[in-house]
């Protein structure tokens, strides 16, 4: 198995294509080989080498995807989100300790700001007219030492933080071993060939898009036509483009897509997707329905995380069965059940829990998060996911939410997902996020936000009526509340903690 992301490209025929963007030419796996040696030539001559940390804000793209690439393959790259605000910039700059931050060339935003107020080393990514996607030139003012070590497999290739809904994010290092082992895994569970295309339109600076979509398509041989960003109705345009092979999506963006299938149906007939992938959230049951219906390929949700550089389970390709509402079965570490609060592993329900070489060491600086999220059993070294679920009698692991999302009415335990599961039946409901209301004496009660289909007149009433026929009384939203859009987070995640307070809803009704 590849231990770096060098080894990860280092195979593949030169003239294939390997990255492409709307209105680009291609640019070829020699190409993007020639790229690496040279960001690794400009990074070394600035005083950077895998010794360092480089922090990369740049907008969706071609040049998005190959900075992290290449950077990667000299330093450790830190890619931040560009739609963070000064103060968030300089928060993660200066815990992250990146020595540098890579921003486009003429940006002047809130993160040059930051990094500026602190004193950091700013480089410059400008693209020469005419070139082929995802390829530029690196520039920097200022004098530096050359260094040159290179990356080896332990040595840490990207650093991401965690959401941090509850608490501080964590820092979670992942090492060019983990790195290149989830791209291999992914690879292995989608059957990913140098024929296969992924028309990418998740955030670059998300552990899904950066390993999901690019190291694991880069890891066969394989192309990614990079769109700068996610767009509903411009994904079609861009499918006919792109003639890709698969996307990946979180469960929002494809409920997005299928609003607009239907005027559509040209670009679907003529695209032949072979599949499509779902990861980052559970993947509703009767949305991977649809979407199979809509798209005639198999809907192939996968279980990921970023403290397993993405992907920890995946339904299986066809022959085998993709199972609604099932995150698949075992696809590169390890997976059993632990017990929630003590550390050894159970049969039945319980804590979801991994070992494997896509794991991250831990978390850094945080020896407490460690401590809670590692233990040692049955020789191996399993981490916490923080996810409760069970594996059925055919070995495909189910869901059934956060540990921490479980809803606590007076004791009873109530499952979000199945609740949203049973709203999603009704005709009117497009899209739903069970989550909980805080409540004087019950402690937590059952709310659910909604967003109808077009023309809808349903109202609060008539979802709790519908919901009260499916299932027991306690499990039955006493708070429906229906909006326009649900809030989501910056990857497209629609998030249950916190939101009773976002919609500001104190107190149960």
């Amino acid at each position: 198995m590849e231990t770096t992301l060098t080894s990860l490209i280092s195979g593949h025929p030169g003239d294939m294509p390997a990255i492409g963007a709307p209105g680009r030419d291609w640019l070829n796996y020699d190409g993007l080989r020639a790229l690496a040696h040279e960001v690794a030539d400009s990074l070394n001559g600035m005083g950077i080498d895998a010794d360092d940390r480089v922090a990369i804000v740049l907008p969706n793209g071609p040049e998005m995807a190959t900075a992290f690439v290449t950077v990667a393959q000299a330093a450790t790259t830190a890619p931040l989100n560009p739609a963070y605000r000064e103060d968030e910039y300089a928060f993660y700059l200066e815990d992250l300790k990146a020595k540098a931050l890579l921003l486009q060339d003429g940006y002047d935003g809130p993160a040059f700001a930051a990094a500026s107020k602190l004193g950091m080393r700013i480089i410059r990514l400008s693209v020469p007219d005419g070139a082929p996607a995802g390829h530029f030139t690196l520039s920097s003012d200022g004098e530096a030492t050359r260094k040159t070590r290179a990356p080896c497999s332990d040595d840490i290739a990207l650093i991401l933080h965690t959401s941090g809904t509850t608490s501080r994010p964590k820092i979670v290092p992942l090492t060019q071993t983990n790195v290149a082992a989830s791209a291999q895994h992914i690879r292995e569970s989608l059957d990913l060939r140098p024929a296969d295309r992924c028309m990418n339109v998740m955030p670059l600076f998300h552990i899904h898009g950066l390993i999901a979509a690019v190291a694991a398509s880069l890891s066969a041989g394989g192309s990614i036509w990079c769109a700068p960003g996610f767009d509903a109705l411009k994904f079609f345009g861009w499918m006919k483009e792109a003639a890709p092979t698969w996307y990946t999506a979180v469960p929002t963006m494809h409920q997005a897509i299928l609003s607009r299938a239907g005027r559509n149906a040209d670009v679907i007939a003529a695209a032949k997707l072979r599949f499509l992938r779902s990861s980052s959230a559970s993947l509703p049951a009767q949305v991977m329905v649809q979407l199979q219906q809509t798209f005639g390929a198999p809907v192939i949700e996968a279980y990921g995380m970023t403290e397993a550089a993405h992907q920890m389970a995946c339904n299986p390709l066809p022959p085998r069965v993709q199972k609604p509402g099932a995150v698949g079965v075992e696809a590169g570490p390890m997976i059993r059940i632990a017990h929630e609060l003590e550390n050894h592993l159970i049969e039945g329900t319980g804590e979801v829990v991994i070992s494997g070489p896509n794991v991250t060491p831990g978390y850094e600086s945080n020896p407490d998060a460690n401590a809670k999220s590692f233990f040692e059993a049955d020789g191996a070294r399993w981490f916490r996911t923080g996810d409760q679920g069970a594996f059925d009698a055919d070995g495909y692991l189910h869901l059934t939410g956060r540990l921490k999302e479980i809803i606590n009415r007076g004791g009873e335990k109530i499952s979000p997902l199945e609740v949203d599961g049973v709203l999603l039946d009704h005709p009117e409901v497009a899209q739903v996020v069970t989550f909980a209301l805080p409540h004087s004496k019950l402690g937590e009660e059952v709310a659910a936000a909604i967003v109808l289909t077009e023309g809808s007149a349903a109202t609060e009433k008539d979802i709790r009526a519908f919901a009260a026929e499916r299932m027991a009384d306690f499990k039955v939203p006493r708070k429906v509340v229906i909006l326009d859009e649900i809030p989501k987070g910056a990857t497209g995640k629609m998030q249950r903690i916190g939101l009773a307070e976002k919609l500001g809803l104190v107190e149960g009704v």
